[in-house]
C-alpha cells in the first residue's frame, strides 16, 4: 500500500477526473442511438436541449466526489474484483461489492431512481447523471479490479512521465490517440466509433454487447458487464503481470499500440449499452408507467428510495486487504490523475 499512497502523492502528469474525454465520448455515442423520445425525456429532465446535453453532464460524478457533500460516493466508481490477475480474472457481486456499494449496485439504484416518476425534478437529474456516468466507468477494466487498488498502485512510465497504470488508461492514453481532452475532441471520436459500430470493425459485435440487458434486473446486467470488463485485466491490461510493465522503460509505443484497440472497443461498448440503457428506462418506467382508461391515467404504485436503499447490498463482512487500502485512503486516488 505504501507504494499506491506514493503515487497518489506524486506529482504527475495532471490531476484529472475514463477521464473527461472518455465519459464525453460514451455520451456522444449514446446520443447517437437513443430514440427521439429517450432523447426529449432526457433533455427535459436534464433542462439541456443543447446538441451535448448527455456529454456536458457526463464527468458530473467525478466532479461531485471530489467535494465534502460528495465523498460518500466514491466506492460507487468501481468493484474490487478480488480475483488473482494475471491468472484469474472474475466478478463476483456478493464478494466484491462490499457494504457501502459499489458500481454495480450503483447502477441498479440509481436506474431505478431515474425511473421513479415520485422524485423531485432535481434528484432525478441527478440519478440520470449518475448512470450516464456509472455505465461509462464500468467499461473502463480497472474499474473492474481490486488489484492494486484497480492498477492505481502500479508505477509505470508513459510518454517520459512516471505515473500509474489506472492513469494512463484512464486519461493518459486515450488523449494521446485523440490530441485533446475538449467536448470537440469528444464529439469527433465518437463520430470515428458510431461510424464503426454502423458499419465497421463494430457492426457484428454490438449486438452482444446489449444481449439479455434488462433494468428489470440491474444488478445481474451491471454485474455482466462488470465480467466482461474485468476478464480484459487478464487478456489485454497485464496479460504478464504487473511488474513486466512496471519493468518497461516506457509504455509508449509498443503497450500503447497493443492495448489502444481495446481502449476504443470499450469506450464504443459504453456508449452502446448507455443508449440502450436509457432507451429501456424510458420505455419501461416512464412510458409504460401508467396505462390511459379514457382520460384517466391510472399509475402503478412507485415508492422513492433514497441513494443506495432497496438494492440488496451484500451482508456486511470483515473487510479484506483489498477494500482497507481503499478505505485507508478515503477511496481517493483512482480518478484523480
Amino acid at each position: 500500500m505504501a507504494s499506491y499512497v506514493l503515487l497518489c502523492l506524486a506529482t504527475l502528469q495532471g490531476v484529472r477526473a475514463w477521464g473527461a474525454l472518455g465519459h464525453a465520448t460514451i455520451a456522444y455515442v449514446a446520443q447517437n442511438y437513443v430514440t427521439a423520445e429517450t432523447a426529449s425525456w432526457a433533455q427535459g429532465v436534464l433542462n439541456d436541449t443543447s446538441a451535448s446535453y448527455l456529454a456536458s453532464i457526463a464527468s458530473f460524478a467525478d466532479q461531485f466526489r471530489a467535494t465534502a457533500a460528495g465523498a460518500w460516493s466514491a466506492p460507487l466508481h468501481f468493484i474490487d474484483a478480488e480475483d488473482n490477475p494475471p491468472t484469474t480474472c472474475n466478478v463476483d457481486f456478493t464478494r466484491d461489492c462490499g457494504a457501502t456499494g459499489c458500481v454495480v449496485s450503483a447502477i441498479a439504484n440509481y436506474t431505478q431512481r431515474a425511473g421513479d416518476g415520485q422524485l423531485t425534478a432535481a434528484d432525478t437529474a441527478e440519478a440520470v447523471k449518475f448512470v450516464v456516468h456509472f455505465v461509462g466507468d464500468i467499461t473502463q477494466p480497472l474499474h473492474d479490479e481490486a488489484f492494486e487498488a484497480g492498477g492505481n498502485g502500479i508505477p509505470v512510465h508513459f510518454m517520459g512521465f512516471n505515473d500509474n497504470l489506472h492513469s494512463d488508461w484512464d486519461t493518459f492514453m486515450p488523449e494521446e490517440l485523440i490530441g485533446g481532452s475538449s467536448l470537440a475532441n469528444a464529439q469527433s471520436w465518437a463520430n470515428t466509433l458510431i461510424a464503426e459500430i454502423d458499419s465497421g470493425v463494430f457492426a457484428y459485435e454490438k449486438a452482444g454487447w446489449i444481449a439479455g440487458d434488462t433494468v428489470g434486473d440491474a444488478i445481474a446486467t451491471a454485474t455482466r458487464w462488470a465480467t466482461d470488463g474485468n476478464a480484459l485485466v487478464c487478456t489485454v491490461v497485464m496479460p504478464q503481470g504487473a511488474a513486466a510493465l512496471t519493468a518497461m522503460p516506457d509504455l509508449f509505443p509498443t503497450y500503447y499500440d497493443g492495448v489502444i484497440g481495446t481502449i476504443e472497443l470499450q469506450i464504443a461498448k459504453g456508449g452502446y449499452r448507455l443508449a440502450n440503457w436509457l432507451n429501456m428506462i424510458f420505455e419501461t418506467d416512464i412510458a409504460n408507467r401508467g396505462i390511459v382508461d379514457g382520460s384517466e391515467v391510472v399509475k402503478r404504485e412507485v415508492v422513492p428510495k433514497s441513494e443506495l436503499d432497496g438494492h440488496a447490498f451484500p451482508v456486511e463482512r470483515e473487510l479484506s486487504k483489498a477494500k482497507l487500502a481503499r478505505a485507508a485512503l478515503g477511496y481517493g486516488c483512482d480518478h484523480q490523475h
